[in-house]
């Protein structure tokens, strides 16, 4: 018989986001297969030891909305102090023009390396800009995800309306495609990259963008293709007033009421936003175990509301943490957004309402469901090795009793190390393998030829 393979140690974690792992945790093949309490040894043969007696380990971080292509737009002058609807008028004949295949990728490379080293292992993009020429974005963004070694649910986003076609459509008529075109490419991705097993790396969700630029009829058949496929479904709803609004006005209904009429009031849906929903809303969503992505940046930056997160999960629906766009955050940082999930959360529910445990768990095991995998978010025996750790040598951190409270409220946003799948993918602060600065010039490159092509 062979011998079974050996495993690491983490050993002696200045702190764990996990039960009864004081002294650590094994990882082997890819997963994590023994906690370790204090003052024991590993009862799993050991090939070597990482010493984590300087790190804070919590479960990777996950991601459940971003928009990445919006790198390249970041605080925009004629964007800038700006609502929504402003805000996004004044981008969209920017983004309308077009992007090469190649800025899409650097654009999206970009925020990819930005979330892993924040703590980030697992991330959503909706990817909802399909221009000329950028037809294959899903597929960009796929060699973009396998290359760096993070997990990723390719989020095929969809625009079927333009402006004119709706009171609240204001999609040019250069971002939108043909409703068949759309479900077409469905349908390819899903058979090429969806992966529903334990451990997989790439999935696929479809994210028509919003009620109001997009049609009846791409809701209804994503709805059907999410149920054939058993993946994903994800849109923005309820960000501001105005929307719900609309939605009452258009439909006759509520917004909940019309998820439902399109089949999209079910566990597999997650929700962008989440603002602006009455008590009678949040508790069928509850009733139907709908996950909520709570993006708590861009909706302080676009003054768009807050997110009732307590209420909606205390309704049951499962709540997640997303950075959102990059240029309505404007970062792809998401253990900032931990924090601003915590100041935000208090400020609308009180301070011993809301804990640092809450946000964690938001950024961890709630938006891991969210996006329906039960094999990453938390630190237990049989699931994926998927860690984030921090050190607290920063100023920032002098004094902090609390390992786990500090992270969030001292303001962490940047991982020592990164692991996924057992594989280390930030190493002393840097991606392995990426040169950032060399990144950071192709991207910025990329950006102002953009910019200035208009």
């Amino acid at each position: 018989m062979a011998e079974a393979p050996q495993g690491v140690w983490i050993k002696d974690p200045m702190a764990i986001l996990a039960d009864n792992a004081d002294a650590g945790l094994v990882v082997r093949d890819g997963r994590i297969v023994e906690l370790v309490p204090a003052g024991k040894a590993p009862e799993t043969p050991i090939a070597s030891i990482f010493d984590a007696s300087r790190h804070v380990v919590i479960p990777g971080l996950v991601n459940t909305h971003h928009h990445m292509f919006q790198t390249l737009t970041r605080a925009h002058p004629e964007a800038i102090n700006k609502s929504l609807w402003p805000w996004i008028k004044a981008l969209y004949p920017i983004w309308a023009k077009g992007m090469s295949p190649e800025a899409f990728r650097l654009a999206s490379q970009l925020a990819m390396t930005e979330l892993m080293m924040s703590g980030c292992t697992c991330a959503s993009d909706h990817q909802y800009l399909f221009t000329a020429g950028l037809e294959g974005a899903m597929d960009i963004q796929a060699e973009e995800a396998t290359r760096l070694g993070l997990r990723m649910t390719l989020t095929r986003g969809a625009l079927d309306l333009m402006a004119g076609d709706g009171e609240q459509a204001v999609a040019p008529r250069s971002v939108i495609q043909r409703t068949d075109t759309i479900l077409a490419d469905c349908e390819r991705i899903l058979a090429r990259y969806h992966d529903t097993s334990d451990g997989a790396m790439l999935q696929v969700a479809l994210a028509p963008n919003a009620l109001f630029d997009v049609s009846f009829e791409l809701l209804t058949e994503t709805a059907r293709l999410s149920q054939q496929w058993n993946c994903g479904l994800h849109t923005h709803l309820v960000e501001t007033a105005a929307e719900a609004a609309f939605v009452r006005a258009e439909h006759g209904c509520d917004a909940v009421d019309f998820l439902e009429k399109c089949g999209w009031l079910n566990e597999r849906v997650w929700l962008a936003h989440a603002v602006h929903f009455d008590a009678s809303e949040i508790a069928r969503l509850g009733q139907h175990g709908v996950g909520i992505c709570h993006c708590p940046t861009s909706n302080m930056v676009l003054a768009s509301g807050t997110c009732p997160t307590h209420d909606l999960e205390a309704a049951g629906c499962k709540v997640g943490l997303g950075v959102d766009g990059s240029a309505s955050n404007d970062n792809s940082n998401l253990m900032e957004s931990l924090r601003h999930a915590l100041m935000l959360g208090r400020l609308t529910y009180g301070a011993e309402a809301i804990t640092h445990k809450d946000v964690l768990r938001w950024g961890t095991q709630g938006s891991a469901q969210c996006l329906g995998r039960h094999d990453i978010g938390t630190i237990a025996p049989g699931k994926q090795a998927d860690l984030a750790m921090f050190t607290l040598d920063e100023l920032r951190f002098s004094g902090a009793s609390d390992p786990l409270a500090a992270l969030v409220l001292c303001g962490a946003h940047r991982a020592d190390r990164v692991m996924i799948k057992g594989r280390w993918t930030v190493e002393d602060g840097f991606p392995v393998g990426i040169d950032i600065e060399q990144l950071r010039h192709a991207h910025g490159a990329a950006a102002k030829s953009f910019l200035e092509s208009m």
